[in-house]
């Protein structure tokens, strides 16, 4: 048992300084609810994190953000009345090259909900999430934890839900180019993604 323990912690303390690589951790530290703002080809989005329940997953992405691996990036993932994906495929379809994985926070009580942010990961993966990230269309409760680990939710739109909605009913079909079965027939993407100033809300 102490030897499981202390390999659960060796994995945890890993996987803590793989999102401390994104430096992150460094961007508005005192800032609890950091919000971004996403320019879409649509539309903007404005999401708000949760930095209290969520710590790890924000300093990952805020640190994605900051080195601007989200900027000139598809929507590759549409889904109506389930979710819209995006982080991993530039506008030329080359992967966006991650940084390394971090430690899966779906315990954290947020749930996936209409409206909220949450991480992508391998399904068989628990603790492999780098860059893709989703935001639900519903309520989504197969993607909580239960008798495994589920999608670590960290945040929510908190202005934009219209252009999330309007994104979700573009035509989708099966790109040869991205093996995916759901993309945007029209290429919508991710123009720029920028942390906004702490007094600032769009």
């Amino acid at each position: 048992m102490i030897r499981v323990s202390l390999l659960i912690f060796t994995v945890l303390i890993s996987l803590q300084l793989h999102a401390a690589n994104t430096k992150g951790q460094y961007i508005q530290p005192n800032n609890y609810s950091p919000k971004v703002r996403i320019e879409t080809s649509m539309g903007n989005i404005i999401i708000e994190l949760d930095r209290i329940k969520a710590k790890i997953t924000v300093d990952n992405f805020l640190g994605y953000v900051a080195q601007g691996k989200y900027d000139k990036t598809l929507i590759h993932r549409v889904e109506e009345g389930y979710l819209i994906q995006a982080g991993g495929f530039n506008t030329d379809y080359s992967e966006v090259i991650p940084n390394d994985p971090i430690f899966n926070e779906s315990g954290n009580g947020l749930k996936n909900k209409e409206g909220t942010i949450a991480m992508a990961k391998q399904l068989n993966d628990a603790h492999s999430a780098t860059n893709q990230f989703f935001i639900n269309l519903n309520e989504n409760t197969n993607l909580d934890p239960g008798n495994s680990w589920g999608y670590a939710v960290f945040g929510e739109v908190i202005k934009g839900y219209d252009i999330v909605e309007a994104i979700s009913q573009v035509d989708v079909g099966y790109s040869d180019k991205l093996g995916y079965p759901t993309v945007p027939k029209k290429m919508v993407t991710i123009i720029r993604a920028t942390i906004l100033d702490e007094e600032k809300q769009d």
